[in-house]
């Protein structure tokens, strides 16, 4: 099953295109990449060669989906890899 809008919290997150649109930490903001790995709080995403951490409910993520852009509040995402995707609604 691949990643849509709709299953997209559900769905493992390593290898997406993710940007930091917005953080309550502004060296965060902005930052561009591809989330090379994931802890149950945070995000290491690989920015130009550098890998920067993340803390997932400090921020809202914009994924890129192809054509397609979803905005997720990083307070939804904040769980063990494992467990988020068995999550239910």
């Amino acid at each position: 099953m691949s990643a849509k809008p709709e299953n997209l919290t559900k769905h493992e997150l390593i290898g997406h295109m993710v940007e930091v649109v917005e953080s309550s930490d502004p060296a965060k903001a902005g930052l561009k990449g591809r989330i090379v790995d994931e802890t149950r709080n945070t995000f290491i995403i690989d920015c130009k060669g550098k890998e920067k951490t993340v803390a997932k409910a400090e921020c809202t993520f914009r994924f890129s989906l192809g054509q397609t852009l979803v905005e997720v509040d990083g307070k939804v995402l904040v769980a063990r890899p494992e467990d988020r995707i068995k999550k239910k609604d």
